[in-house]
């Protein structure tokens, strides 16, 4: 079908408002690509230094510059569960890679940190600088010129758009991403919020806590929730990074392993010796982009990535905006309802028809770019409406369900959940901000009431202990953005803020600081920019001042006479707590570099 009206604007204008950057991009990575193998060109002294480890015959596989190097990046590290599975992905795929015509190295490894163990700590404040420290590492790994395609090792919430912008810098190399998938289900998402609720009113202790947190987090894999993560695998999938199917397969089972094996294979047929050139450059494109925007309003997804796919973007020449997020919002319907925004969680959402239904209903109706370059080959987009499986012992791909098996997890675009993605700009004399209503009811996206400033989150729990904030009131918890303390996420606000709003009170959050895919039941108006630290009028706030946060209507404003708003000295916090101390000592440059929310909270914009 025709694309529909909006998406082909948006397209339009992100095409043309790129042309300039897009083209000086694609220009340098088609200078950089070979006709032969990349390490041709390196001398005998430089090549003999990036075969001396490998066994015999790879070494005359690589000496005699016939055959393809695939590099092998990877965020594994074997404390944090979505990570842990990738330890046996290298022997996978070296032994695919050898079958099939091909030498693959272990060419680097990546930080990889989880928010959900740093939450509310310190080391929080390093997580959003880890996606660039990620990126530079991954460009580190490929720096020796060996290679001539990559598979990329990763999952969670800093890593994959690390590992995509880091990609992006050597453009002309082909790259599959790689996934683990999430950990098998345990407790229901919806038993776990209501314990993490009682917590927060006193009324079950720590041990009862620790326990549902356990039950809920218990294997290897992803969180189940619908949070960055797993966003992060919709992404890669609906952006034709991913082998068709590969997001929500559990890790640790035959189809897993079968799926990593076969992005070997493919990986060898997509470098520039093979017969289906596909380099990351040309695959990340506009339509890609804005394919990943869609996805992400479609299944109600992380707002992280109104931060990390402008990022992401920017490497590849492309400049995406919030107003694109935005508009595409308005004529995106819902189709997923995954816990925040609904009870069930990943495994649920693969099972009722996964990706392979949401892409067909997507295409079917004229909502997503069909005519695009993919790792996976010909078909375009339409080859993502498959589900891999086996026929016996052979990997196959199949057309997914043409109907949704679970009508409370999946909708269709004739009966969404809602009409519109629920992602929206709010603007105002704040400036402009983030709110994802897809999981706010109506009755809540409304508010108006007197701030009440904090300046990180544990005021703001401290407070709500000492029962002052059983009222009527909007949450400012300011010097939260990326040069005051490296914008971390506040997920630790949500449990007494859900209470408060379950009492019967009218709150709200508004933040320079981030909430991710967390972002849920409580308005929540995120990643104010310009943030207070870069002069933002959020700091320019007061106790008792009316604020309104309207999210119907884009409207973010505190009701304060102009002249007297803007004689206001902003508020001036001593952080230099935030300074020092979890190796927050060594991200002084990037607090002092770093960009806003809106251009991607990046230490380097390479689309400049």
């Amino acid at each position: 079908m025709e694309l529909k009206q909006t998406i082909a604007r948006v397209t339009d204008r992100v095409i043309e408002r790129s042309a300039d950057t897009r083209a000086a991009y694609l220009a340098r990575i088609r200078a950089a690509a070979d006709k032969g193998p990349t390490r041709s060109r390196l001398s005998c002294s430089n090549l003999a230094h990036g075969f001396a480890a490998c066994a015999a015959d790879d070494k005359r596989d690589l000496a005699d510059t016939v055959k393809p190097d695939i590099a092998i990046v990877s965020a594994y590290n074997d404390m944090l569960s979505a990570h842990q599975p990738l330890e046996n992905f290298p022997a996978i795929i070296k032994k695919a890679v050898h079958e099939n015509g091909g030498v693959a190295q272990f060419a680097g490894g990546v930080p990889a940190m989880c928010d959900g163990v740093t939450q509310g700590n310190a080391g929080m404040e390093l997580s959003l600088f880890s996606r660039d420290v990620i990126a530079m590492a991954t460009a580190v790994a490929l720096s020796h010129d060996m290679f001539d395609g990559a598979l990329m090792l990763g999952v969670c919430d800093k890593i994959i758009p690390g590992l995509v912008i880091g990609a992006l810098s050597f453009g002309h190399l082909p790259t599959i991403m790689v996934p683990a998938g999430p950990m098998t289900s345990g407790l229901p998402n919806a038993e776990k919020s209501r314990i993490r609720q009682l917590y927060a009113e006193g009324k079950v202790g720590r041990e009862a806590l620790l326990e549902a947190e356990s039950k809920s987090y218990h294997g290897p894999g992803t969180c189940t929730f619908y949070g960055t993560a797993n966003s992060n695998q919709m992404l890669m999938e609906i952006m034709g990074l991913h082998l068709p199917g590969a997001a929500f397969i559990n890790p640790n089972t035959p189809l897993r392993d079968a799926l990593t094996a076969a992005a070997s294979r493919r990986i060898l047929e997509i470098t520039a010796l093979g017969n289906a050139y596909a380099p990351a450059g040309e695959v990340v494109d506009e339509k890609a982009v804005i394919n990943g925007v869609i996805g992400l309003l479609a299944t109600g997804g992380s707002t992280n990535h109104t931060i990390h796919l402008i990022a992401m973007a920017q490497t590849a020449g492309i400049k995406l905006t919030w107003a694109d997020f935005a508009d595409l919002s308005a004529a995106v319907p819902l189709l997923a309802k995954v816990y925040p925004n609904g009870n069930a969680d990943v495994n649920h959402f693969h099972a009722a028809g996964g990706m392979a239904f949401v892409i067909r209903e997507l295409l079917d109706a004229g909502l997503l770019h069909e005519d695009v370059l993919t790792v996976a080959g010909d078909g375009g987009m339409r080859r993502y409406a498959e589900e891999p499986v086996f026929e016996g012992e052979k990997l196959t791909w199949r057309p997914g369900t043409a109907v949704s098996l679970d009508r409370k997890v999946l909708g269709t675009v004739a009966e969404p959940f809602a009409p519109d993605g629920g992602i929206k700009v709010l603007d105002g004399n704040f400036g402009r901000a983030v709110i994802k209503t897809s999981a706010v009811k109506h009755e809540h996206r409304f508010v108006e009431a007197p701030a009440r400033v904090f300046t990180d989150q544990a005021e703001l729990q401290a407070a709500f202990k000492r029962g002052e904030l059983h009222k009527d009131f909007i949450a400012v918890v300011i010097f939260q953005g990326p040069k005051s303390n490296g914008m971390p996420e506040l997920h630790k606000l949500t449990p007494p803020l859900g209470v408060l709003q379950d009492q019967g009170f009218k709150v709200a959050l508004v933040t320079d600081g981030r909430m991710s895919g967390a972002s849920g039941k409580v308005p929540a108006a995120i990643h104010v920019t310009p943030e207070a630290a870069s002069g933002g009028n959020i700091a320019k706030i007061r106790d008792g001042d009316i604020v309104r946060l309207d999210a119907e209507h884009g409207i973010l404003e505190v009701l304060v006479d102009a002249e007297e708003f803007a004689a206001r000295e902003p508020a001036a916090p001593d952080l230099t707590g935030n300074r020092f101390g979890t190796g927050r000592d060594l991200f002084g440059a990037f607090r002092a570099m770093v960009g806003g929310a809106e251009d991607g909270a990046s230490v380097f914009n390479t689309a400049a």
